[in-house]
């Protein structure tokens, strides 16, 4: 989305409307939002509240995917089902009134079931940015998600039944450049300062700065002085330790004036650079896990299917490995600060200057590449962004869910590991899935019509899967009895938390921004406990 006109109302109000959202995923990350796609299969209480919380930051169009008529059970969970809808296709329900939220998006009803589609019109699913969905039985989980992993359109299943809710993400490969860390460091170059940075700093002489100026000086530069004088006396060495950090405090507090009576004058920006002694200490280096990335085969054997991120990083590796001198490109951003206004600027385009230079190397190289190969050619902006974010790029190889399921030895230990310890979430993960597996054998969910006659089917079911992995029965029934006291049914507030949990999962792959939780999420309402597994 373009950043609106002042003379165009239109996407002034648009602007609006988006403006908390834009400032977590800016106007691209937004244009891809608008340019996404999600299948929603089964409209029930989960599914629309995840919806709901995708459509109402503009996805540009959904599809719901649900062959079921609407029950009173379903108007008794799902807020966006009236009682008129009653005998009426729940997923068109369900989607006349979820669009109610958004006029902007698209919405598509399909009446058909998952397993008809499979079989009539796999490639129905080659549309979507995601697909997500619940309620499905154990059998219909495995030929999906095996169908979405082999035309790489990620997945992600979701569940809830009584207090317990779920989601499982499926990406066979995710890559996001802006990650967006909690602690970002700044790329501040003092160790090894570009010519147009170092020039800036030697220029200052802190000795006869004027009085008036004195508290106006940019941090950066005090830090840089007074490394420069450790320096000389420790044989040009670069200050690691904390003993050394506290020395370079010291020089720093020997900068600031002094009244007539000796006392230090509080100066803000001396502060701050007492403050920031510790992050701008931080020598510029190679992070190991971008060296795996840009060293990774699928970075170096590329082909003309190779995605634009392997392409950049191909090209970032080459720029490492030459006017970079081992180093990353300058990101270009400039942390505030205490400073005149005419410093503050001059400072901020020396960073950006030199980031630019750097971005403009790197994309020269990635054209090369994309002409090498005959592939499309990747954009400057694109460029530019992987580059401003290359110290923080982060990548997700998943796994398949068809494979979880099979119980593979690795999976299987993996459980049977977690389940050593008592109270662990791991038993919900286990009662949720012989839930699924008594859905493929009965067709409805445990204890939906007879609690106490489905007690010892489900047992059944959990005994089994318990088998597979070599792990003794439960000691006690109670999660069995529970899990059938349930019924199948959705408590409506367990289903909201749980669909805004998903939503945002959703949007982070559409958008590519921000890292998706890998794998498995379970969550108990009733302790009020989560859990995130890998398998």
């Amino acid at each position: 989305m373009a950043s609106p006109s002042p003379k165009s109302p239109e996407q002034s109000e648009k602007n609006k409307q988006y403006d908390r959202q834009l400032r977590l995923w800016g106007d691209h990350g937004q244009t891809a939002l608008e340019n996404g796609h999600i299948c929603l299969i089964n409209a029930t209480a989960l599914g629309t509240e995840t919806l709901k919380s995708i459509v109402l930051p503009g996805v540009g169009a959904i599809t719901i995917v649900d062959d079921s008529t609407v029950t009173d059970e379903d108007i008794g969970s799902n807020f966006f089902l009236e009682c008129s809808s009653v005998g009426i296709n729940r997923g068109s329900e369900a989607l006349r009134l979820i669009l109610e939220l958004n006029s902007a998006v698209q919405g598509h009803s399909v009446q058909e079931s998952t397993d008809q589609i499979l079989l009539e019109n796999p490639d129905f699913f080659k549309a979507f940015s995601v697909v997500i969905a619940t309620a499905l039985g154990e059998k219909t989980i495995q030929e999906l998600s095996q169908h979405l992993w082999d035309i790489n359109v990620p997945f992600i299943l979701c569940r809830s039944v009584g207090f317990l809710g779920s989601f499982r993400i499926q990406l066979k490969e995710h890559a996001v450049v802006e990650s967006h860390p909690d602690n970002e460091q700044p790329d501040l170059r003092l160790d090894m300062p570009f010519p147009a940075l170092k020039s800036f700093l030697d220029n200052f002489d802190l000795d006869v700065v004027e009085l008036k100026d004195h508290g106006h000086i940019p941090w950066i530069v005090i830090i840089y002085k007074a490394i420069e004088k450790w320096r000389l006396k420790n044989n040009n060495q670069w200050p690691m330790s904390t003993k050394e950090k506290n020395e370079i405090r010291e020089i720093i507090r020997d900068f600031i004036r002094k009244d007539e009576n000796g006392i230090p004058i509080n100066e803000e920006n001396f502060a701050e650079t007492l403050r920031a002694v510790n992050t701008a200490l931080v020598p510029t280096f190679l992070p190991v896990k971008i060296q795996k990335l840009i060293y990774n085969s699928a970075a170096i054997n590329l082909t003309n299917e190779s995605s634009p991120f392997w392409i950049m990083c191909s090209a970032l590796r080459n720029f490492v490995e030459t006017e970079g001198k081992g180093k990353l490109p300058v990101c270009g951003a400039l942390p505030d600060m205490t400073a005149s206004t005419d410093h503050y600027i001059q400072l901020q385009n020396i960073y950006r200057n030199q980031a630019a230079i750097d971005a403009e190397a790197i994309y020269r190289k990635v054209q090369q590449i994309t002409a090498q190969l005959h592939c499309e050619t990747i954009s400057e902006t694109e460029v530019k962004l992987f580059c401003r974010h290359a110290h923080n790029l982060y990548l997700i190889k998943g796994s398949c869910i068809a494979q979880e399921y099979r119980l593979e030895s690795s999976v299987a230990s993996y459980i049977a590991r977690y389940l050593e310890e008592p109270n662990v979430m791991m038993v919900h993960y286990i009662l949720l899935r012989a839930a699924e597996r008594f859905l493929s054998e009965h067709c409805r969910a445990p204890g939906d019509w007879e609690p106490e006659g489905d007690i010892s089917k489900l047992k059944s079911c959990v005994s089994k899967l318990l088998s597979d992995i070599s792990c003794s029965p439960f000691p006690k029934d109670d999660h069995v009895h529970e899990m059938c006291r349930y019924g199948g049914a959705e408590i409506h507030s367990v289903s909201a938390f749980m669909g805004g949990c998903i939503a945002h999962e959703a949007i982070k792959i559409v958008t590519k921004q921000y890292i998706p939780v890998n794998n498995t999420f379970i969550h108990d309402s009733a302790s009020t406990n989560s859990a995130v597994f890998t398998f």
